[in-house]
Order: structure tokens, then C-alpha cells, then sequence
């Protein structure tokens, strides 16, 4: 049977200063007027019920996600004790999902992504799922077929065409993941027509990438076999705790999909944005006469290519300002170089430096 599981434990720092430890961008409506999260579990539509809905998270998230989405039966929270990376996550989520059937077949998606029409992405999923039970040992993950020479996301490299039942629907055996590359790369793999943007979302049994976890990374799989045989113990909230907390920090890419031998890319029917930067926000939202996106009660003067946020009880005057993000809340403002963005993540280090928890 089919389940969603929903990766929502991220803490979004690069959407500092609207994004914060206890309410990251997941839970933010940061395109939209529904939290990223909400939109991505109405996404799912008739796909799956709600009781085959699992969103993981981290412990102090459990709470705030259990109110956004009051609908979902409160043991579809799994709350992981700390961040470890995808591959724990997934593992655990693998964990779970098999105690209750052990057939389960996962779709891997994160919180935070947007995607376009979501008729086109019930249909990717329910083909790789086609996929996955025609041959179990498949992991399937989608590519988006790239529209510009992007360096902030990674990509998929397709390999021999596999003939399939849905001729309609392009699959490929995986010939290589890349990192996310400089602007020639970039450049190259756009024109070569054989990469595609990698969507981060995954379709396989559970019971298949506990296996691979087992041949590949033989601790972490370890890990999780003792949570599992914990499971119905007076412990396991200890043994829980203990054991993923020493789990190795590691993404499923890493960990699995860059070694495994069934690997295939479906080329998504569908566009995708996973929302990482400010900018990706002007690409969402789109721009006016001079450039600039606009989300606030906002006085332009000479002011082109700039993102501006803000509430609407207070106004933001910008004069001369070209290429720069402007965000402002209750209490705290960003004003950044767009040439500068991802130093956006470092703020929230320095304020831990600095002891300034307020703004966290």
C-alpha cells in the first residue's frame, strides 16, 4: 500500500529573519496563503488517506506541526529527537511505516517545495509506485527537466531509456547525482539535454531501503534495527533517544542513491521549485515594471531587482537600492546583497555566538 512520508524537520535559515527555530519556513506561508507544509499535504489529495500520511520532524517541531495540521491523527507526527540528515530520517520513517504493513510502499517528499499541477504530480507518483511493484528492488526518484542554468540545485544524469507500460512517461536508468555545480557546469549540463534537476522526492519500498541501508551503511542500519526491536519495550523512549541521537549524519543521497543498482529517473510532468532562497522567491511570485517582488506596504525610489518583504501596518521606503533583499518583521530586519544570499544562513550562528536566542 501506499504512504506519504513528508520531511519537515528542516530549519530554514537561509529565510531568516521571517523563518525561526520554532516556526521555520515549512510552517511559513512563504508563497501563498497556506503554510508550505499545509500545501504540501494538500498536495497529496486522494493519493493517500490521512491515516498513510507520516510527517517527520524534529521533537520540538512535534507540537506546532500537530496544530497546522489538526486533521492528521497525532501518531502521524514522528518526532525525531535530533537532526540527523535524510537518511536517518527516512530509515526511522521505514521503521515505522513496516510495524503495520509490510508491504508499504513510501513516497519520499519534502515540506517545502512548490509544485505545478498537482494532477501532474498524484499521476508521477502513482507511476512510480506502478514501477516500484513491478520490480521491488527499484528506487525511484524524479527529474525536472531544467529551464535555466541553475547552480543552487543539484542534478540527476540519465542514462539507457527504460521501455515502459506509460510510453508517455520518460524513464531512465540513473547514469550519475551531481553536486550542485558553478555557473559553466550549469551551463553544460542545460545544454547537454541529459541532465535534469534533482527533485529530491522518492518513491520505493520500505523494506527495500532498509536493505540498501543495511548493505551500504551497515551502523546506521544497525541503529535502527535496535529502535525497532524496542518498539513495544517500556524503554523505547530511551533506547529511541540513544540510538538515533548517535546515528550518522547523512543525506539518502549520500548514503544510498549514488551506490545503489536500481536506481531510475521519471521525468516529472510537473514544475518544481523547492523554495531554498529569497530569490527563488522572485521567481515564484514574479516581479513588476522594475524588477522587483513585492510583499509589503513598500515606497520605491530608484529601487530595481529587489525582493521586499514586510507586513502591511508598516511601511518600507527603499531609495536607490538595486539587487538587494529587504525583509522586515516585528523584530528584526534583513537588508542583503542578493550576490551575498547564502551568507543568509550564517546569521543565525552569529546570533548564537552572541547569545541573542530571541532572534533564533
Amino acid at each position: 500500500m501506499l504512504h506519504a512520508v513528508i520531511m519537515a524537520g528542516g530549519a530554514g535559515t537561509r529565510f531568516w529573519p521571517e523563518s525561526r527555530r520554532r516556526r521555520p519556513k515549512q510552517l511559513l506561508p512563504i508563497v501563498g496563503n497556506r503554510s508550505m507544509l499545509a500545501a504540501t499535504v494538500e498536495r497529496l489529495g486522494d493519493l493517500v488517506a490521512p491515516e498513510r500520511i507520516l510527517v517527520a520532524t524534529t521533537a520540538q517541531l512535534a507540537g506546532a506541526i500537530a496544530e497546522e495540521l489538526p486533521f492528521l491523527p497525532r501518531e502521524a507526527i514522528l518526532a525525531e529527537p535530533s537532526k540527523r540528515d535524510t537518511a536517518p530520517c527516512i530509515g526511522l520513517a521505514a521503521v515505522r511505516l513496516l510495524r503495520d504493513d509490510p508491504d508499504a510502499i513510501m513516497a519520499v517528499m519534502p515540506s517545502d517545495h512548490v509544485i505545478e499541477p498537482v494532477e501532474g504530480f498524484r499521476a508521477a507518483i502513482r507511476y512510480a509506485a506502478e514501477l516500484v511493484e513491478a520490480v521491488p528492488n527499484r528506487l525511484v526518484t524524479f527529474g525536472v527537466r531544467p529551464t535555466y542554468a541553475a547552480e543552487s540545485f543539484g542534478y540527476i544524469e540519465r542514462g539507457q531509456s527504460l521501455k515502459t507500460v506509460d510510453p508517455a512517461a520518460a524513464t531512465f536508468r540513473v547514469a550519475r547525482f551531481r553536486e550542485k555545480p558553478d555557473a559553466a557546469t550549469a551551463r553544460e549540463y542545460l545544454e547537454s539535454g541529459r541532465f535534469y534537476w534533482n527533485a529530491g522526492i522518492f518513491v520505493w519500498k520500505a523494506g527495500t531501503i532498509l536493505d540498501e541501508l543495511h548493505r551500504r551503511q551497515p551502523d546506521l542500519a544497525a541503529g535502527l534495527e535496535r529502535i525497532a526491536a524496542a518498539v513495544d519495550r517500556p524503554d523505547f523512549v530511551e533506547v529511541l533517544q540513544r540510538e538515533f541521537n548517535a546515528l550518522t549524519k547523512i543525506s539518502i543521497d549520500y548514503a544510498v542513491m549514488e551506490h545503489a543498482d536500481e536506481v531510475l529517473v521519471v521525468e516529472a510532468p510537473f514544475e518544481w521549485d523547492d523554495v531554498g532562497t529569497w530569490q527563488s522567491v522572485a521567481r515564484l511570485m514574479g516581479t513588476e515594471q522594475e524588477g522587483n517582488t513585492v510583499a509589503a506596504k513598500h515606497l520605491g525610489i530608484g529601487t530595481r531587482g529587489t525582493i521586499i518583504r514586510g507586513g502591511s501596518d508598516h511601511l518600507l521606503v527603499t531609495v536607490g537600492l538595486s539587487d538587494c533583499i529587504v525583509v522586515h518583521t516585528p523584530d528584526a530586519t534583513l537588508v542583503a546583497d542578493k550576490n551575498h544570499e547564502e551568507s543568509v544562513r550564517e546569521i543565525t550562528r552569529r546570533l548564537e555566538e552572541l547569545g541573542w536566542d530571541e532572534y533564533l
